[in-house]
């Protein structure tokens, strides 16, 4: 059974995971608090004020009861975390099961992208092992490529390297986000301005002929949407091409 009110999980239920331990029947006595609530009050806290404000503590005040009140649920703050990937990855609506495996898997990868830009600490975060709701996303993309002629791994290959993609353009979005916040500019207009002394420097030295070329000629520099979907049909016109699917 789950730990008393007030006190951590025993040694023993330490062994097991938190989502087996949730999993089980709730105890008879009211209680206040729920996984939910936790998940809930936890991600506010990140999405406002960054992951590292998220504390035992603080989430406590929060919620507005004791500070060990959420140790009913979750043993310490690896744990909440765990509750807080698990809970942001509810919201992500898997595509429909009628949907062939390319418009499943470019949903999909829409969707993340989506939700990792609501949410930017999930991605310092949600490298351990899966939760529930993390899991539907690779059970959806190999149950859309079932059927397709693929061997098991081949099958996750390609559901690995779709995944790739997705967290390293959000990666590289989010990186260039919290660029403008530290260096006080409020666009990437503003930014170009801010770094045009240096770029024309590096311009002129006549190294980087093609990248002169694009900063002269591009006219979709901040229509990242264009950018990760076009990146995105790159990735999958590949896959298509290389197994003949």
């Amino acid at each position: 059974m789950l730990a008393q009110e007030g006190k951590p999980p025993s040694e023993d239920e330490d062994r097991v995971s938190l989502w087996e331990r949730l999993d089980r029947p709730a105890p008879a006595p009211r209680v206040t608090l729920t996984p939910e609530r936790i998940a809930t009050a936890a991600v506010g806290i990140a999405d406002a004020e960054g992951i590292d404000a998220v504390t035992m503590r603080r989430l406590a005040t929060e919620l507005g009861v004791a500070p060990m009140a959420a140790y009913r649920y979750v043993s310490g703050k690896d744990e909440l975390l765990e509750l807080m990937v698990d809970f942001v990855y509810a919201e992500l609506k898997l595509p429909d099961g009628d949907a062939d495996w390319r418009e499943a898997l470019r949903t999909l990868a829409l969707r993340i992208r989506e939700v990792l830009l609501t949410h930017p600490w999930v991605a310092r975060v949600s490298w351990g092992a899966p939760t529930p709701h993390q899991l539907a996303v690779p059970e959806s993309a190999l149950a859309a490529l079932d059927g397709v002629g693929l061997d098991a791994d081949t099958a996750m290959a390609v559901c690995t390297t779709v995944t790739a993609y997705v967290h390293g353009a959000v990666d590289l979005e989010i990186g260039q986000t919290r660029m403008l916040r530290v260096r006080g500019w409020a666009s990437r207009e503003e930014a170009r301005s801010g770094l045009a002394s240096q770029m024309a420097w590096l311009m002129n030295t006549g190294r980087y002929p093609k990248y002169n070329r694009y900063i002269g000629e591009a006219t979709r520099k901040d229509d990242l949407q264009w950018q990760f979907e076009t990146g995105l049909d790159c990735v999958l016109d590949g896959i298509a091409a290389r197994l003949g699917v």
